[in-house]
């Protein structure tokens, strides 16, 4: 029997999951109810009870610690990609972006849009990427925090910042990719942000929930995935 699953996940995969849900629905029957925030904001979701079947997550904190305080499945520990960073402005920016973080330090630069590094992992990775640059203290008057990522890219989209320091999955997706043009920050720069999912051991549709953790090991899954940018590690495919 077809089931509806309610999904919590990272805003770094408001593009690609809505896209591996439609293939999963047309395959299998079951569809997913996708809601989208920081993994911070939805962790705290869970731990008060909100009644989500599976938690996609852009760390391995969050659904760790609800591992150890028994609300997830055993054994559905599953982590699937990693995630990587970008410097994005929009089209109209005249910021020569080929300058890396250091750009940010240039006096055009008012305001830059990170994820709230208190509860999402983009946001912590994001400063962690500053601080490895040594520019940090230089720029942190010019942070301006966004909820999740997604919301990070529309304080740049909108104008009401100079640049992001955004997900690449974000950057490479259609909708942005038209909008502006973006700088990878290098991949030593900041701590990998792995993602990973959970069934949560108060979900009523766990069979539904792990077929969709098995479809995510397909090869054309993980194809789709690496095309927004992830990173898929050998022992995953």
């Amino acid at each position: 029997m077809a089931e509806e699953m309610l999904v919590a996940a990272a805003s770094d995969l408001s593009f690609v999951l809505p896209e591996l849900a439609a293939r999963f629905e047309k395959e299998t029957g079951h569809t997913l109810k996708l809601s989208f925030g920081s993994s911070g904001n939805l962790f705290s979701q869970i731990e008060n009870g909100a009644p989500f079947d599976l938690f996609f997550s852009a760390d391995l904190d969050y659904p760790r610690r609800l591992e150890v305080g028994g609300r997830v499945e055993p054994g559905t520990f599953c982590p699937f990609a990693k995630g990587w960073i970008v410097l994005w402005v929009s089209n109209g920016s005249g910021l020569d972006l080929g300058r890396g973080l250091r750009v940010l330090l240039d006096p055009a630069v008012r305001k830059i849009a990170i994820a709230n590094p208190r509860h999402a992992p983009y946001g912590r990775a994001a400063v962690a990427a500053l601080q490895h640059e040594k520019i940090y203290e230089s720029v942190e008057h010019k942070l301006v925090f966004g909820e999740n990522i997604s919301q990070a890219a529309q304080f740049v989209e909108s104008g009401n910042a100079d640049v992001g320091i955004l997900a690449l999955s974000l950057a490479v997706a259609p909708a942005m990719k038209s909008k502006g043009r973006y700088f990878q920050i290098p991949q030593n720069a900041h701590p990998p942000i792995e993602q990973a999912a959970v069934i949560l051991m108060s979900s009523h549709r766990k069979q539904a929930a792990l077929q969709f953790l098995r479809f995510l090991k397909k090869p054309e899954t993980i194809s789709l995935l690496q095309e927004y940018g992830f990173s898929v590690a050998e022992s995953r495919k």
